[in-house]
Parts: structure tokens; sequence; C-alpha cells
């Protein structure tokens, strides 16, 4: 289940955001104008070659103190992922040299003129109240979106009345599917074909089903959908214009609602749709969950049979299929209910907390265990009855490393080798930087040594530690896995 209780993150400012503030003065001279060019952050150098330092969506503000070559200069910048270069006219040039508009249209770089008077700093200070501002409002709107839907869940019919708000807030289209796809309730205006369509094909990605599956099934998912040029979609009427932009897709699986799953269908994807998104989530998996009297009557006769000398795997059907996945959790706070509270942010009621402070989770393998505040987890591989022993002993030892290694959870990892396809998978969240992976692949073949990796590529060892700590984000590991990093390095050299 998602976790909805962080704040959205500080979102980029679009570019034409700082070109409209009168104030600096800034002018955009060469490059493409591109409406969905953003700026993460601001980045000044005066190096003849920058790209060691940059880390990719940044403005580049120099003043060509050493543009010898601007081609090369232009190339690497864009290599490196920029968004966008800002040409200061002072203290070197009076004007922005000719043949740096030409390589900055050459590559596709946008380049911004810089006034004498306006200072980097002053550009610099813009960008982050752009951002200040930009949090701002969408921690506001994230808030009204969390009451409109809390008001919603208290009405009669609560679950239309929450998938109305989500769609209201969203812009687009909220839907409550079924295991098999089957649409059960929906709000909002009707998306296109082709992204309804997209929306189904998602939830079977995160529905977990009736089947017992040999992974455990991601929480969500996303993907985005265009609609067929007009010639081929054969629209017509008045509903042809609103299905005429990309559409934004995403599937979230309901806890405890035996594969329920939501879906959405908006024209953007703001920071803090996610966040909005899993209070819907937390909402919906309350109001569609099943009465737990049956469940209970069958965990109790579990135990009574196991109390008579009953083994695992003739107790195992009361409890419900397998495989079981087991969490243990450390930390939490000190109130009695902390155990309690712990299984059900897992969606599990099998909860075992001990006199050493460890507290066990027993969960269905199909449901995805995420970190939870203030507890540090540690989750076993999927495991059939006869094998939660084995599972209850790698929980432990996961544990045992997340707190080690500071780490809010760790799984035990399969060892088996993964296909080339998986491989390829894995690393498509670095796919559109290849900074990114050329480091990977230099930090790993180098057994992870800040110092060698940084002298083969020439750049500085700080950079490559904020490279690979970016790459432990996008890629969602824990790069100080031995078994994580044997298994990037196969997809590096293979995929």
């Amino acid at each position: 289940m998602p976790e909805t209780t962080a704040a959205p993150p500080t979102p980029p400012i679009p570019l034409a955001a700082l070109l409209a503030r009168e104030d600096l003065g800034l002018r955009q001279i060469a490059g493409p104008v591109e409406a969905g060019a953003a700026v993460h952050m601001v980045h000044t150098s005066e190096m003849a070659d920058p790209y060691p330092y940059l880390l990719g969506g940044e403005l580049l503000l120099s003043a060509g103190v050493l543009l010898k070559d601007p081609d090369r200069y232009v190339s690497r910048i864009v290599q490196a992922g920029a968004t966008a270069l800002g040409f200061g006219l002072a203290p070197v040039y009076d004007t922005v040299p000719a043949d740096l508009i030409e390589a900055c249209d050459r590559h596709g770089l946008p380049l911004l003129e810089v006034p004498p008077q306006t200072t980097f700093t002053a550009v610099a200070r813009a960008v982050w109240r752009l951002m200040a501002e930009a949090r701002h409002r969408e921690l506001r709107r994230v808030t009204r979106a969390q009451q409109g839907l809390a008001a919603a869940a208290a009405r009669p019919d609560p679950v239309p009345a929450v998938l109305h708000q989500l769609a209201v807030r969203l812009e687009g289209w909220a839907v409550l599917l079924a295991p098999d796809g089957t649409e059960l309730s929906s709000s909002g205006r009707a998306p296109s074909p082709e992204a309804r369509a997209g929306v189904i094909r998602l939830g079977q990605v995160v529905s977990p089903g009736t089947a017992p599956s040999p992974r455990p099934t991601p929480a969500s998912a996303t993907d985005t959908v265009s609609p067929p040029p007009a010639s081929e979609s054969g629209a017509a009427g008045p509903a042809a214009p609103a299905a005429s932009a990309v559409s934004h897709l995403s599937a979230y699986a309901l806890g405890g609602s035996r594969g329920l799953v939501l879906g959405l269908a908006a024209p953007t994807r703001e920071a803090g749709d996610h966040t909005v998104a899993g209070v819907a989530v937390v909402l919906l998996s309350l109001l569609t969950a099943p009465h737990q009297g049956a469940d209970a009557a069958g965990r109790s006769a579990a135990l009574v049979r196991m109390l008579l000398g009953a083994g695992p795997a003739e107790t195992a059907p009361l409890l419900g299929p397998g495989p079981w996945t087991v969490v243990h959790g450390q930390g939490g706070d000190d109130s009695p209910f902390a155990a309690t509270a712990l299984g059900a942010a897992l969606g599990s009621a099998l909860v075992d907390p001990d006199a050493d402070g460890c507290v066990r989770v027993l969960l269905p393998a199909a449901r995805e265990v995420g970190a939870q505040p203030g507890w540090t987890l540690g989750v076993s591989a999927p495991a059939l009855p006869e094998e939660l022993a084995a599972a209850d002993a790698q929980a432990a030892r996961a544990v045992r490393r997340a707190t080690a290694t500071r780490k809010a959870l760790v799984r035990h990892r399969d060892t088996a080798p993964v296909s080339l396809d998986e491989a390829r998978h894995r690393l498509a969240p670095l796919a559109d930087s290849p900074a990114l992976v050329e480091t990977l692949r230099t930090w790993l073949s180098l057994h992870g040594s800040w110092d060698r990796t940084a002298a083969a590529m020439e750049i500085h060892r700080n950079t490559v530690r904020q490279r690979i700590a970016r790459c432990q984000t996008l890629l969602d590991e824990d790069l100080d896995d031995a078994d994580v990093r044997m298994e990037l390095w196969f997809a590096l050299r293979h995929g």
C-alpha cells in the first residue's frame, strides 16, 4: 500500500517560468523552445568541461572564461543531461559568441543570455524561490484533496464518492477494477479507448489475482499512452478533442480487498498526484475490505490445530492460499498498539510481537511490502507453508542487515540468475542518462572504489558518489548488496 504521510517532492520549475521573470531579463537566443523543459537545479561552472560535475536537469551558468571549443563544450553538456545553458555577458564577453549559438542550435540545447546587471546568484535565488512557491502550491493542493477524499468516504455511498472526488482532484478518470479487469465503478471524464485499455492492462500488473506468483507483485504501476493519428482514430463529434491528448495512466493495488485495483487516467502527472492517489488507496482499501469474522475464525482454528500437533501444511488452508512472506520489524513507538499498527499498514492481522522488541508479520506474498515510518524491516522471500521456518530466518537476517546499514527496509534476495529481459528492465530507469550508466559500469568494474572510479573517468570522487547515489535512487536497489551488484553487472554487460 503506498505511503501517504510523506509530502510530495519539490517539483522542478518550467524554464519558461524563469524566462518570464522580468527582473532577471533572461532571453533565450538559441535552442528549441520546449514547453516541457524543466529546471531541477542551478549549477555555476567555469570549467572547460563541466560534464564531470553535472547530474542532469541543471541550468548551467557560465561566463565562458575557459570556452575554447563551443561545439565540444555544448555536446558534453547535452550528454550530461543539462536542461539549458545560461551565458553571462560579463566580464569576459560583450555578446554571446556566434559559434556557441550555432552549437546550441545544432545540439538542441536552450541557450539563455544573462545580461550584465543580472548576477548568477540572482538567477539561482529566483529558481529556488520559484521551486518553493511551486512546492507550497502543491502542498496546499494535496491537503485540499486529502480533506475532500476524507469527506467523500463519510458519505452514504462512499466508494463512488471517493472515486468522484479523486477524478475531480486529478481532472481525469478514476475506476475501481476487479482482478479480471471488470469495471466495478468509475467516475470522471471517459478516457480514450487506448487509455482505458492501458489502465486495465496496468491493473493486471499490480493485481495479485488468485494464482500463486513466484515474485511479489508491485503495489503500483504507471504508463503513458498517446492516441492514434486523427486519420486512424475515426473520432468525430464533440468527444474527439477529449481523446486527443496524451494520457498519464496509473494503477494501485488495494490492500486487503482480494485483488481490487484503483485505476487512473489523467491529462497530467503532477508531483503530488501519487500522494493524493495514496490517500484514496487507503480509504478504498478500508471501504472495500471484506468482513473479517470468517478470517478470524480460520486463524483461531489453525492455532488450535497447531497446538494439537498439526503441521504447517495442514493448517495453511485455514489461513488462505500461499505462498507467504515473513516480515521482521524493529523500532516503532512505545505504544501497546505499535505491532498491530504495523500489521495493519502491511495489510495483515497475523502479527507476533516478541519480548525482544521484534515484531513478526505473516502476509500473502502477493502483497507488496514497503518501508514504514519509524520501522526497520527485513523481508523474506516468498515461501510455502513448509518453508516458513526458513523464511523466518531469512527475515531475521534481513532486518539485522537493515539495522547495520541504517536502511528502512532490506529484502532477502533470491540468488537465482536473472534473465536478459529482466536485466534490461532493471536498467530502464537509467536509459536517459548515459553518464549515470557509464559511472555505474565503471564503479562496479572497480569493485565499488570511489577513488579508482574517479581516476578512470577523470571526474571528482564526490561526483562519483553523487551519481551512484542517484543510480541507487532511480533503480530502487541496495547497491551495498553483493547480489544486487552482481545482477546489475550482468545487466550492464549483456543488456
